[in-house]
């Protein structure tokens, strides 16, 4: 039996890196901190939950294998959503939003990487927080209730949202340390040789330069564009507001289901 379950949450259209760099470091949760001491969870385990176990595509054509269904997944400790250009789709997905509540209402942590916030939001768990997402989304946090906070990772209670991407890694050591302990956390560090250097200085809106920004905005308009319309669509007259959730109860029409991957 396991000790603690780290689900997360794919779909299709997910930024691959999103769900797999997380993934890599949180499914080493049973490393040690020395070898003269235990395990604090020999028995952590990672789950991959889907619609179905059929294979899930991302968003530059990866295909992914679940591990479990959203109707066999054990409770989980730790629920993570990815984001990717499929969120826009998920968010007219009662199934997946109704898991995403389900599975938080019990979990101890509940994070998202990039715009797989917005997944959150929907399931009515970003209302009244503070949070943050890829950077060229920020502006539509206050359509599910939140808050932008300006960092890599932020956390607020026992909801942890980080930036795009890469952001991801970082958050998923945050989270070790929090869980097993800095010193757990830095030996998975070195184990997968995380030592990032860069050759450009150029991957924050801070740091790039006008051209590389006024092209990734333009990259990012139709995946930006089919998210605020399906949050609006949840806010709209006979839906709940997307910070109170999207319930079974409710038929919700999909929206910008051709929204071109985003450059996150």
């Amino acid at each position: 039996m396991s000790d603690f379950n780290v689900g997360f949450v794919i779909f299709p259209g997910i930024t691959q890196l999103d769900f797999t760099g997380p993934f890599e470091v949180l499914s080493r949760l049973a490393t040690p901190a020395s070898m003269f001491s235990a395990s604090k969870f020999p028995q952590a385990k990672t789950h991959v939950a889907a619609k179905t176990l059929l294979p899930v595509t991302s968003d530059r054509g990866l295909a992914l294998m679940p591990s479990c269904t959203f109707q066999d997944c054990p409770p989980l400790d730790l629920i993570c959503v990815p984001g990717g250009a499929g969120v826009v789709d998920a968010l007219a997905d009662v199934e997946t939003i109704d898991f995403i509540r389900r599975q938080a209402a019990g979990a101890r942590f509940v994070t998202a990487v990039c715009i797989g916030a917005f997944l959150l939001g929907a399931a009515g768990l970003l209302k009244g927080r503070r949070a943050t997402t890829h950077w060229a989304y920020t502006g539509l946090l206050p359509l599910v209730g939140a808050s932008h906070e300006k960092s890599r990772i932020v956390r607020d209670g026992n909801v942890f949202t980080s930036g795009g991407v890469t952001a991801g890694i970082d958050f998923a050591f945050a989270i070790i340390a929090e869980i097993a302990g800095p010193d757990v956390a830095k030996a998975i560090q070195l184990s997968i040789e995380y030592d990032p250097a860069p050759p450009f200085d150029a991957g924050h809106p801070d740091k790039a330069s006008e051209a590389a920004m006024a092209l990734m905005v333009q990259r990012n308009a139709a995946a930006h564009a089919g998210i605020a319309q399906a949050l609006s669509k949840l806010a709209a007259p006979g839906t709940d507001h997307p910070a109170g959730g999207v319930s079974s109860g409710q038929t919700i029409r999909q929206a910008g289901s051709h929204a071109q991957a985003p450059e996150t």
